[in-house]
């Protein structure tokens, strides 16, 4: 089997309420980078969950701002956007791929493709490994790149470009598209746009690679929240929304036939009274479904959440600091033990243990040194590919 369907598994019993953890206890972590000031690409460590240590990082692949990065389902290649504006003389970043050696962890380039927007800051792979799907920032528009046999990109086989705006003139004069997801089902890709305050719903065609408007074709923020990631419940009926402009996490109601979104409600992810200024960054949650977890860049804090799995609301349990400054992306292992920060700008990468009852967070004194970190990826390696 392969490890990545092991890990849907575990997601499909934790809809049930089934969920028990992957037993893996060796994980390479690849860590995306912004280069430049220390950075030259992509940086491998190992993790011990067993232990909950974390080997020093060493330098996977050169790459220019792999910012984010993810795994084809089989754990054989990975994936990473250059998030720049301008790729082999087009107003556009690129999207890279590579191979995977397990047992270094270093990567072997496969080639790229131009991204066909500028700033490209999130990708993910299609369940069947068929497909990647890109979200370009500046260009505001989303890609679809074919996975070719041995693991490369062929060119794209669906582009969108967005259009409109919002209410914040700074943020929000055109669209950004800043997170791309699809749903267990893999039937539908959902895009978060930052410029639009709209998660744009879209049909996904894995069959050959396209995307076209739902019915309803987005679900709406408040004016001015500014979207910026999702966190899709393993249950596959509950999206929530992390806004980056207000600093507030949205939670929807997922119909998984239809694709509609309905807003169940909106809570801030700050303490109360907190003043200064601050940004949201990602959203992840737990692989069991019960807790979500959200990083303020800013206040340089996670925030925990509790999920109501009947009603897919969500209440806060607290905060827990970063152990650095502005916590950009986090992951949590596919063990369930571990939540892993990358601060951004402390150059830091630390670890955390997750209560498994309560859902907090401990810091576990283990972290390493990172320039400008902006995600985390974990690939186990107790299961083997196919």
């Amino acid at each position: 089997m392969r490890w990545i369907s092991f890990l849907f598994a575990a997601a499909a019993f934790a809809g049930l309420g089934l969920w028990s953890p992957v037993r893996a206890e060796q994980m390479l972590v690849y860590i995306g980078t912004y280069t430049g000031s220390g950075s030259q690409g992509i940086y491998a460590a190992k993790f011990d969950t067993a232990e909950g240590t974390l080997s020093e990082p060493s330098l996977a692949a050169e790459s220019s701002n792999p910012s984010f990065v993810a795994l084809h389902p089989g754990g054989r290649y990975l994936y990473a956007v250059n998030e720049d504006a301008q790729y082999q003389g087009q107003d556009s970043g690129a999207v890279s791929a590579y191979s995977v050696d397990r047992q270094s962890g270093r990567l072997t380039p496969l080639g790229s493709q131009p991204s066909g927007g500028a700033a490209p800051c999130h990708l993910a792979v299609d369940r069947t490994g068929k497909y990647v799907l890109a979200a370009n920032y500046s260009g505001g528009s989303t890609i679809v790149l074919p996975i070719t046999e041995g693991g490369g990109l062929g060119p794209a086989s669906d582009f969108v470009q967005h259009t409109g705006s919002s209410v914040d003139p700074r943020r929000q004069r055109a669209p950004h598209a800043h997170g791309v997801y699809l749903d267990p089902t893999n039937r539908f890709a959902l895009v978060a746009d930052l410029g639009l305050d709209k998660v744009l719903i879209f049909r996904f065609n894995p069959q050959q690679g396209t995307l076209s408007p739902n019915e309803p074709a987005a679900a709406n923020v408040a004016p001015g929240s500014g979207p910026r990631h999702l966190a899709i419940h393993p249950s596959g009926r509950y999206v929530y929304a992390i806004n980056e402009i207000t600093s507030t996490l949205t939670a929807f109601q997922f119909d998984p036939q239809s694709g509609a979104m309905q807003q169940l409600h909106t809570l801030s992810t700050l303490p109360e009274g907190h003043e200064g200024g601050n940004s949201t960054a990602e959203i992840q949650i737990h692989p069991s479904g019960k807790f979500l977890y959200g990083s303020n860049r800013g206040h340089n804090s996670i925030a925990i959440f509790r999920v109501d799995e009947d009603s897919g609301r969500v209440t806060s349990l607290g905060h827990q600091p970063s152990g650095g400054e502005t916590p950009r992306n986090f992951n949590i292992d596919p063990t369930g033990q571990y939540l892993l920060a990358a601060n951004q700008g402390s150059d830091d990468v630390v670890v955390f243990r997750i209560d498994a009852e309560s859902g907090k967070l401990t810091a576990t004194g283990e972290s390493i040194t990172v320039s400008r970190p902006v995600c985390v990826e974990f690939l186990p390696l107790a299961a083997t590919a196919e």
